[in-house]
């Protein structure tokens, strides 16, 4: 078996790939050996595998506690056949050579896209590999599924943060700060944004403002609105999406270039706004970036997340196993009024390539903050903690040997 993490890492990726390997284990008769890529598809390329046999059963539960990608990530996207056909035989070579049966590919809708279309081609060749999904995405903007591993984590961070960073400047606004702006992740869907405003218990809680790459931005609509924040409240603590946008679907915070899957790159969405206000009103502000403090904040992570994250992982094993072929598991919603869930089941062409954004419902009527809908989908997401083990007040992570075996092909070019 064969499992490599995706585009941008989050706080429990590492619980789907504890999952993984120790559902292999436990299936070590049917599987064999387990290898991860180093650096995601790029280890498969470059027959840099690792083997997690090499691994202590105590360093592989560890995981499910630790951060980011342990066997490393990439953003590195397959064309189709057609483009890339080079690197799809490649793949092949790679996974003949090492007899690997089943690709299990932790990412988001880019990745499923690329077990999708690797599925497709290994039948085609006569060497069919096993392929499936593992979503995950701080974005929460896979379709099909509820809910994406990552996103409890990150939803939980923000919301903390904005509601520790608005009681800050609240003690602060009558002679210093009167504006804070947090930029949060979330490039078409405002799916973290929005969970900022489960910070907000009461009637003037930060945040008061919040922007959503879904509601197009009017400057002197918001303008006005942070005026009448900070006469109501003393300030106004915004949450802003990096994916805010004009009504022409320009970005607030476009930097001109682009990332390695062909999307604009974004970033500076805060101190735009920060300058925004200075300059319309005089207020003075402060600003932050959340980036990657977002998605590496394991020591905060909603226990929910976890759960479900190494639930997906452990899944895809169980979808291989059972024969099923380029599938992902997903998380379905229970409908009752306690929150329950359960492991479902979508095809990788349902959900390559497709971006699911912030229902219109799920958005206050003025488009500055969340209504009760959205607070009722929010909250089960980030309930509970599962806090890492500490050791002189430091969280302990997962430290893995990552041993490549023996390589059987020639070199790899880029």
């Amino acid at each position: 078996m064969f499992y490599a993490q995706s585009g941008g890492v989050t706080p429990v990726i590492n619980a789907s790939a504890c999952g993984v390997i120790e559902t292999a284990r436990k299936n070590r008769d049917r599987i064999g050996k387990v290898f991860a890529g180093r650096n995601g598809i790029i280890g498969a390329l470059r027959e840099e595998l690792i083997d997690t046999g090499k691994e202590s059963a105590k360093s592989i539960a560890q995981l499910r506690c630790t951060p980011a990608g342990a066997f490393g990530s990439c953003r590195y996207k397959l064309k189709s056949f057609t483009e890339s056909r080079r690197e799809y035989e490649r793949l092949m070579e790679v996974f003949r050579a090492h007899n690997i049966r089943y690709f299990l590919y932790n990412g988001g809708g880019d990745s499923q896209d690329t077990a999708n279309k690797f599925a497709q081609f290994s039948s085609q060749e006569g060497f069919p590999i096993t392929c499936i999904g593992i979503p995950k995405t701080v974005d929460n903007d896979l379709p099909v599924t509820d809910n994406c591993p990552g996103f409890g984590s990150v939803a939980k961070y923000v919301a903390v943060s904005i509601k520790e960073a608005g009681l800050d400047v609240a003690s602060m606004c009558e002679s210093s700060t009167k504006v804070f702006v947090l930029e949060v992740m979330g490039r078409h869907a405002g799916w973290i944004a929005g969970a900022a405003g489960l910070a907000a218990e009461q009637e003037g809680d930060a945040p008061h403002i919040i922007l959503f790459p879904e509601i197009p931005f009017a400057k002197d609509k918001f303008l006005r609105k942070v005026n009448s924040c900070v006469m109501k409240y003393g300030y106004c603590a915004i949450v802003v999406s990096e994916g805010a946008q004009y009504p022409d679907g320009t970005f607030l915070a476009d930097a001109g270039s682009r990332d390695a899957f062909g999307h604009v790159q974004l970033g500076g969405v805060a101190p735009f706004l920060a300058n925004l206000v200075k300059e319309a009103t005089g207020y003075k502000y402060h600003w932050a970036v959340s980036d990657y403090l977002q998605r590496a904040a394991r020591h905060i992570a909603s226990a929910t997340d976890v759960e479900q994250a190494y639930a997906m992982g452990q899944a895809a094993v169980e979808f291989a196993l059972a024969g099923k072929n380029a599938v992902m598991p997903t998380i379905v919603r229970g409908k009752g009024k306690k929150y329950s869930w359960k492991v479902g089941e979508a095809r990788l062409e349902d959900v390559a390539n497709v971006e699911k954004t912030m229902p219109r419902n799920f958005i206050s009527r003025d488009g500055f903050h969340i209504t009760d809908a959205a607070r009722d989908y929010f909250s089960p997401l980030i309930q509970g903690e599962d806090y890492p083990q500490y050791k002189n007040g430091i969280p302990q992570y997962a430290r893995l040997k990552n041993e490549l075996v023996a390589r059987k092909l020639k070199a790899w070019k880029d």
